[in-house]
């Protein structure tokens, strides 16, 4: 019973919990960009933040005695890692500040669809044409691509009653620039996954991609920001989005999705995006005043379908078998496979 809770009730608990919480900080941020503050400044503080919270990691994980020694092959491909998260992370604000949250969510649920073309290309997925689920997997992430572009390229009449605000052009931008942040949290994801094989440690792997990614983030914005004004802050809502986006993306949720890669893989991770469809539509609308335009149902319907293609594909390729147990299973990916035979060498 306990080991079922821990494998499956409570890794489905936390990434609903984190989808909410994303959500939240994504609509407190466009609540926020009347201010006009730049996105490299409030991606450095929010980097920033989140790293103050992941400061003890490495104090904690001292106290315990069975830990393999840090390679430093291992801290390079984090640093490499984080450039391309600050680079995700970028497009997203910039791409939320050109559409909105709802558009944001719509568009999130690319990533089981990305994060499986880029398993299989790294072979951590297989692929069996002959098989249904590889069939219903290869057929989700077609559709629900098409679903994207349909979401991005056409807006439509608005399906509420609130007056519609986006432009057109703007709203095409934002659209590629938050499908653009997906494929590259993708790569992150899958990237990440590989890493937990080689050194399965979770509190070093995110304290060390969050000091990565501070450094990178810093380093960014003091280049393309030079005016001082800029970095200073004020006891106001933008304040307020700092200091959750970084402890909720940039401590807690980094934190939680690393546990989960480690336990369930990636596509597993990125299986919960649809359910902040219905979250950002909510607060869009309640607390944005924004409007639910027909390309976004349209689009998010299309997108979902196709995620529930590749959802039912791998709950049907795994046969109740969990990530961390391949293994030792028919259905071992041959990453592990040439990952173990290393380790008996």
């Amino acid at each position: 019973m306990s080991r079922t809770c821990y494998n499956d009730v409570l890794p489905f608990s936390a990434m609903m919990m984190i989808e909410c919480i994303i959500v939240g900080g994504n609509t407190l941020f466009k609540s926020a960009t009347s201010q006009e503050i730049n996105s490299y400044v409030f991606t450095t503080y929010v980097f920033l933040v989140g790293f103050l919270f992941l400061f003890p990691c490495p104090f904690i994980v001292r106290r315990k005695s069975s830990i393999p020694p840090l390679k430093f092959a291992i801290v390079a491909k984090l640093f490499l890692l984080s450039l391309i998260g600050y680079m995700s992370q970028i497009f997203g604000y910039v791409g939320i500040k050109y559409s909105s949250p709802t558009l944001s969510s719509v568009m999130s649920n690319l990533a089981p669809a990305f994060t499986f073309i880029l398993a299989f290309f790294f072979r951590v997925e297989q692929l069996n044409l002959r098989s249904y689920s590889s069939q219903a997997k290869i057929v989700g992430t077609v559709v629900s691509i098409s679903g994207a572009l349909v979401a991005t390229l056409y807006n439509g009449p608005s399906v509420t009653i609130l007056s519609d605000s986006s432009k057109s052009l703007y709203w095409i931008i934002g659209g590629i620039l938050l499908a653009s942040q997906n494929f590259l949290l993708s790569f992150v994801l899958v990237s990440q996954a590989q890493i937990m094989i080689q050194y399965p440690v979770e509190l070093m792997v995110v304290f060390i991609f969050g000091l990565s990614g501070m450094i990178v983030a810093a380093f960014a914005g003091l280049i393309m920001v030079r005016d001082l004004d800029a970095w200073k802050l004020k006891p106001d809502k933008m304040l307020a989005s700092i200091i959750y986006m970084g402890i909720s993306t940039g401590f807690l949720s980094g934190l939680i999705q690393v546990w989960a890669l480690r336990l369930k893989g990636p596509v597993y991770v990125a299986m919960f995006k649809p359910l902040s469809i219905v979250i950002a539509v909510a607060m869009g609308v309640i607390f944005l005043g924004d409007s639910l335009h027909l390309g976004s149902v349209v689009g998010g319907i299309i997108i979902s379908l196709g995620f529930y293609a590749v959802l039912w594909g791998k709950a049907k390729e795994d046969g109740g078998v969990h990530y961390n147990e391949a293994s030792s299973s028919a259905q071992t990916s041959p990453l592990l496979q040439e990952h173990a035979l290393e380790e008996g060498q």
